[in-house]
């Protein structure tokens, strides 16, 4: 079992950057797969990005290619959501979330929060105008 505890959130403004981190009690982390999801107020939860454990091969959201870049360090547990040119609608929770090495199935899984056993407690963003 491992134990998730995002930081970093807070208030920007639009265009801003900000990094969120997730650490990870896990002694064997480099074998989860990790992602990010967000829930906006009246919203669904959604998927933001994610990072294989083999390869640290990379997914995301059409809504934030390009902007976002998510990373993990292995020696350090813990897993990287890069946000840049921030804009309102980023406005959310973001919680990290982990699986133990998946099977082959997340391949095509890997965007629904039903592929992650373990989630975070979740971070607000509020990317002010």
């Amino acid at each position: 079992q491992v134990q998730l505890i995002e930081s970093g959130g807070g208030l920007v403004q639009v265009g801003d950057s900000l990094r969120l981190s997730c650490a990870a009690s896990s002694r064997t982390f480099s074998s989860y797969a990790m992602a990010w999801f967000r829930q906006a107020p009246g919203k669904e939860r959604e998927f933001v990005a994610a990072i294989s454990w083999s390869d640290s091969s990379t997914n995301y959201a059409d809504s934030v290619k390009g902007r976002f870049t998510i990373s993990r360090d292995n020696a350090k547990n813990t897993v990287y959501l890069q946000m840049d040119s921030l804009k309102p609608e980023d406005t959310a929770v973001y919680y990290c979330a982990a699986d133990f090495e998946p099977g082959p199935e997340y391949i095509t899984h890997f965007y629904q929060d039903l592929a992650y056993n373990y989630w975070g407690q979740g971070t607000q963003i509020t990317v002010s105008s």
